[in-house]
């Protein structure tokens, strides 16, 4: 019998900063806000830190001395990585967050934040989309008198578009995902799944590589790097002779915050290459990351891969953000921090349960009567969507929507919304222009993301806790 299964809150649209003027932070001081709960981190091995529940780190300083790497087991959320230190932090050593490799039909995983590449499809079925919010789309049967040809998997994509996969002989090569997020890099969120290759009735399709990771490291003094810090996305799969591959996870995210950063290391964000056996049809190579340096100094003369942007240090999150959160999928409750896995799904429904499927949603600090409207994205197979109004109350409304949901495949949903602001509220201001409007979209961990679109149509984006 068929299960079907759920992973809610994929994720969304990304990014911001409220930025202070030049003037403002004359002689400011950045704070990481450092609990030191933690206490130091200096490992003398090879280290692997268990990630928290939060996802934050709380130490008094960090030291990674050279030839140590330090890599992390990820939480149930699945969480990114962030690191804060009130003292400094020098890598001498290696941090990674890397996507890994696919094996056979098995996707690699993302690294801690990123994303899965893509699950490929045993002979003759179809493969799966690498997952995440660009993940790769994978590739597709044609058949041809006596022969089966299989397009390879298309490359997960971030901060750069992945490449297409292969087409073979026709037109079946999987397309790259979309590029999301921007360059603030908030919410704080990595890399996407390369798609899986094309199966046919002689070959298996071969999985996608994993997203790179996402990692933030703040420091209330000097962050100095002359080992690595990397977010690399993973390979796909190896194949076999006439096989199709899957396309290459893309580069995660690395921001770093501190008063300095120094130090000529290796700071990287890669998108992850096909696997290039012979005689095969290839996937897609993965698109690059992001990376964010902000210090009020930075002394650092060496680029990063790809090349990074900059800003000043600051607070990004104002107090009473609206937040949007799925609570129930056919009357079974959301657990508070989703991981939009579709390996692990949030949600399994029984097998009686009939489409349509009704989906409940709650929300704070967004308009009584605001349209909202949820996406399901099956793993194989086209999507679908449907909207609803919000009621209740501004601090307190909630919807129910019905939708159809794949029976076959594990599903993500996705909820978001878009509002006015009414003529006579007090005017909201985000990078020196008027707000027009605002988009909240779920995102993982039971968070929101807040988009303020200004009179001038640009998009600044906040992660709500």
């Amino acid at each position: 019998m068929n299960i079907r299964r759920i992973s809610g809150f994929l994720i969304a649209f990304v990014l911001l900063s409220i930025w202070p003027s030049l003037a403002s932070v004359a002689g400011a001081v950045f704070s990481s806000g450092s609990t030191e709960a933690d206490g130091a981190l200096s490992p003398a091995a090879n280290t692997v830190l268990q990630v928290p529940e939060s996802g934050v780190f709380n130490f008094t300083t960090v030291n990674i001395p050279s030839g140590v790497t330090v890599t992390f087991t990820k939480n149930t959320g699945n969480t990114p990585v962030t690191i804060l230190a009130t003292g400094n932090v020098v890598i001498s050593g290696a941090i990674s967050v890397n996507g890994s490799k696919g094996t056979g039909i098995t996707p690699g995983a993302g690294g801690r934040g990123g994303y899965d590449g893509g699950r490929g499809g045993t002979q003759g079925k179809e493969s799966g989309i690498g997952q995440g919010p660009g993940g790769g789309n994978p590739g597709m049967q044609r058949a041809s008198g006596n022969n089966n040809y299989a397009g390879g998997g298309g490359g997960g994509s971030f901060g750069t578009a992945g490449v297409k996969g292969n087409d073979y002989s026709s037109s079946i090569g999987g397309s790259a995902g979309q590029i999301y997020g921007n360059e603030s890099i908030l919410p704080l969120i990595g890399g996407s799944g390369g798609g899986a290759g094309g199966s046919n009735t002689a070959h298996v399709g071969f999985s996608g590589g994993g997203g790179g990771g996402a990692i933030l490291i703040a420091s209330s003094g000097t962050i100095t790097i002359s080992g690595s810090i990397t977010a690399n996305g993973g390979e796909s799969a190896d194949g076999e002779t006439e096989s199709a591959l899957g396309g290459g996870g893309s580069g995660g995210a690395i921001r770093l915050i501190a008063n300095t950063i120094s130090g000529n290391g290796t700071i990287s964000a890669t998108g992850g290459n096909s696997a290039s056996n012979s005689n095969t049809t290839p996937g897609g190579k993965g698109g690059d990351g992001r990376i964010r340096l902000e210090a009020y100094t930075v002394t650092r003369t060496a680029g990063t891969t790809p090349g990074y942007t900059s800003g000043l240090p600051s607070e990004v999150v104002p107090a009473d953000m609206p937040t949007l959160s799925i609570t129930q999928i056919g009357g079974v409750a959301v657990p508070a921090t989703p991981t939009g896995s579709l390996s692990t799904p949030d949600v399994t429904l029984p097998t009686d349960t009939a489409n349509p499927i009704s989906v409940d949603i709650s929300a704070t600090n967004i308009p009584v009567g605001t349209i909202v409207t949820l996406t399901v994205k099956p793993e194989v197979g086209s999507g679908s969507t449907a909207t609803a109004t919000l009621s209740g109350t501004f601090a307190s409304s909630s919807a129910t929507l019905s939708v159809t949901i794949s029976r076959t495949y594990p599903s993500t949903l996705t909820i978001s919304t878009t509002y006015s602001l009414a003529s006579n509220e007090m005017p909201i201001y985000a990078e020196g222009e008027r707000v027009e409007s605002i988009r909240v979209a779920s995102v993982l961990g039971g968070r929101s993301m807040v988009t303020y679109v200004t009179e001038s149509g640009r998009e600044i984006q906040v992660l709500r806790d």
